[in-house]
This record gives C-alpha cells, structure tokens and sequence, in this order.
C-alpha cells in the first residue's frame, strides 16, 4: 500500500476557549492538542504531513519544531472555512500522486488504529473519496450522512438543511477525509456558503458523487474518538479519558495507583513496574520513576528522576533532580533544579536543596537550606543548617567533604570548605575553610548571672 500524505487543519480560532494559547496549543497531559492526531498520522508513516496554520502559526510551529523532516506549514492568511484551508494545504502537494488524508487538530482522541481501518477500507474498494463517520447520540450540529437508496454515502446535510419530514438521520461525519488527486481537484469548485461566507470541506461529498468518482463512509469508531474540542469543559473531558487510559495501561504493567482518579501523570513519563503511586500526585514533563519507588500523596514531581527503591514523602516538591536507589525525600521537601540526592540520603521536613549534590547515607533532615554545594559521603547535617552561597552578586560554592558532622543552626558563608571528618558546632557561623578532623566552633562566650531571674520578679520598691 502505497504511503498517504496528511493534511491536518489546525487554523481555527478557537474563540469559544476566551483565553490562552491558540487552540490546538492548549495543553492535554503536558502536551499541546494537536500532538495527538499528529502522532496518530505519524504512525501510518506518511511521505508527508502539511499543518495547515492561521494567524498565529509562529507559536505553532515553535511548538512542533522538534517533529522532523516530513512535517511542512501552510498558512491560512484569512480563516474562509475547511474548504479553502484544504486548498492551502494542498497546494503544497500538487506534485504527489497518492492518498491525501485530512484530519482535525482538535481531536486529540483519534488513534492511529482507526486511521489504518479508513485506509483499507478505501483502497480495499478502490474509492476516489472515504468519509469516516459514527454514529452519534446526539446528532446535534454534526454533519448527517445522507445516503441513496443503495445505501451509498452521497451528501452532507447540515441541521439547519433537514427537511421537517426528514427521517431522523444518527450517522455523522467524524471531520476524516481520504481523497484521491482527482477527488482533491474538485475542492477547487467548493462554493462558498452564502450564510457565513466561507468555504466548507464538507461539500466534497456531493460534488463527488455528481462527477461521477467513487465515494464511501465508514463507521470506524465510536463518538467518543471524534470529539472535538471546542471549550475548557470539553479539554477537561478529552484529558480524563486520555489520562484514564494511559493509567489503565501503567496498572496492566505493574504500577499501582491507590487511588487512580486523582492522580495527574503527563504521556511523557516512564514509571517502572513495582512503583507505588498515591493519590493526588502530580508527575510531569521527562520524569522517569524506578522499580519499587513509593511516591506519597500530594507530591509533583517535573522533569526528574527517581531510581529504583526511592520513596518521595508527603508534599514534597522535585524539580530537573535526580534522586539516586533507596534515597528518601520529604515530607515537605523542595528539590529545585540541579540537585543529585545519591543512595540512601535522606532529605527531610521542610529541607530545600538546590543545585547541589548529596553524597550517599547523607542525612538533612529538618528545617534547612542546602545550595550550590557538594555534600560527602555519610554527612549529618542538623536542623536550621544553611549554606549562605548569594553574596548580592554572586552563588558561591559550599563543599562538605565526607564524615561532616554540622551541628544545629548552623551558617556556612561561601565558599568555604569544611574537610573530611570535621565537626561544626551548633550555632556555628564558618567563615573560613575547616581543616580535616578538627572542631569548628563560632560563638561568643556564655555569661551566666546567677539570681538575675529572682532579682527581676521581685517587688519594687515604692519611690519617695
């Protein structure tokens, strides 16, 4: 079979959605709408794939620049309907001889498997134009098959066109077309509706048939696969169903959700067998979760890695981190960018780390701040800990080498280095480096005044 090119119409307004980013851009799973039919059509492996963009095609093309070589834009100067943007597009394939298949950006539910039905369907009865259609609860402002006495396919009949006494018609149009360059030649002779003015794909049936050229609709999948998105209740319905799905398919491999419903798992992330998932968790962008990881409720997780046997505590927040086999972090914790917890470390309560490096068996676990540092080997660091690395101007570097043991509320002003086996005393300011195995101590000395306390609750003495 020989490949088809695609088409895929992505310059709609998108008006009813009143804020954010073009339509097709608006964000499902951490991945913009039109993603979806996009890799859907990837899938058949096309020889070519033309974006059909409006106004706005800079952010669209900035949004898909990493898609490869097959993929092309063209640019839908005004929006005059489905018709003229087919045109557009397909003036980019007048030299291609094969199948155009056309699909909608806004359909993130379509799949590939359907795809390749429609396509054998029409070679398999060597159609110049095949039509996917399903049958609808609702018919509502869908697009109606109307069909000959032959059961032949040979208009679409808009709701505003139905006669009084016309059967009620529950075969629709899904907005899927595959055409033959004889049948996309006659998109030339669309007129334009003299309601709203504009150009409409769905004419292409009726023009069809009246020249003669074979024509087929086929019902390749349930309502549910064709809906479009139009609005925020409607993007919110598509991300449940894709987020259901995609979960369904991480239990069948292994992953246990406790609660599947709240949890919130971009398409993009890798999570391992043996992974246990609570609820109201959030794991996003590149995130790759190991073997027998536990991940606590109300956790995010962007753009991280967690390795095989780590637990992420309630509430804890990891950002473009690695946290290395058997580490813990949290509760309360903040991983922020850069920051490399190794084995069995243990960040706790309320401890942020950033841009730094934990070594192995290391333990922060209450209360402090660790940034721009590099942390040894089996290192205690007490609570109220912080490494002072911003002189205004500058991040400077905090290096703990192996051993350390920082006693509680304690400040180390970078840079400065507290070497191997070296204890700091709590309440500690370091201002200069710690030689190896030594005691660093920084405290003004204790004065104790003993009966300050009786002198100060006893009764004064009336002045004369």
């Amino acid at each position: 079979m020989k490949k088809p090119a695609c088409i895929i119409l992505a310059g709609g307004l998108g008006t009813r959605m009143k804020s954010g980013p073009p339509k097709v851009l608006q964000p499902l799973l951490g991945k913009p709408m039109i993603a979806y039919p996009l890799e859907a059509a990837l899938a058949l492996l096309p020889e070519k794939i033309i974006i059909v963009t409006g106004a706005k095609d800079g952010e669209i093309k900035d949004s898909l620049k990493r898609c490869g070589e097959k993929i092309s834009f063209a640019v839908q100067e005004k929006p005059l309907g489905t018709g003229h943007a087919f045109r557009t597009g397909f003036k980019k394939l007048r030299a291609f001889k094969g199948s155009i298949l056309v699909l909608n950006a806004d359909s993130p539910l379509l799949t590939s498997f359907t795809l390749k039905n429609l396509l054998r369907a029409h070679k398999k009865n060597r159609n110049d134009l095949s039509l996917g259609s399903f049958i609808a609860r609702d018919p509502g402002a869908y697009g109606r098959i109307f069909r000959n006495e032959k059961n032949e396919p040979v208009r679409i009949i808009e709701k505003t066109e139905l006669a009084a006494d016309t059967p009620e018609i529950k075969e629709v149009n899904s907005g899927i077309y595959l055409l033959e360059p004889r049948a996309a030649l006659l998109t030339g002779k669309i007129k334009r509706n003299p309601k709203k003015g504009e150009f409409y794909l769905t004419d292409i049936l009726e023009l069809a048939v009246k020249s003669g050229l074979k024509a087929g609709a086929y019902c390749i999948a349930g309502e549910e696969e064709f809906a479009g998105v139009n609005n925020y209740i409607e993007l919110e319905e598509a991300e449940r169903i894709l987020r259901a799905i995609m979960i369904r398919d991480l239990m069948l491999k292994g992953v246990r959700f406790i609660e599947p419903r709240s949890a919130f798992i971009h398409k993009s992330v890798k999570i391992a067998p043996g992974a246990v998932i609570y609820p109201n968790t959030h794991i996003e962008g590149n995130s790759v979760i190991g073997k027998a990881c536990v991940i606590y409720p109300n956790s995010r997780i962007v753009d991280s890695v967690i390795k095989g046997g780590a637990v992420v505590k309630d509430s804890s927040l990891i950002e473009n981190s690695t946290v290395e086999k058997n580490a813990q972090v949290g509760p309360f914790a903040h991983l922020r960018p850069g920051s490399i917890i190794r084995e069995n470390a243990r960040i706790g309560n309320f401890v942020e780390v950033k841009n730094s490096r934990i070594g192995k068996g290391t333990k922060a676990l209450h209360l402090s701040y660790i940034g721009d540092s590099e942390v040894g080997r089996g290192v205690n660091i007490g609570a109220g800990t912080i490494t002072c690395n911003y002189d205004g101007v500058r991040k400077h570097k905090t290096i703990i080498e192996d051993g350390v043991f920082i006693g509680s509320d304690t400040q180390l002003i970078a840079p400065v280095t507290v070497k191997k086996g070296s204890y700091v005393g709590a309440g500690s300011t370091i201002r200069k480096d710690v030689p190896r195995e030594s005691l660093a101590l920084s405290r003004a000395e204790q004065k104790n005044i003993e009966g300050w306390a009786r002198k100060k609750s006893a009764p004064k003495k009336p002045r004369r």
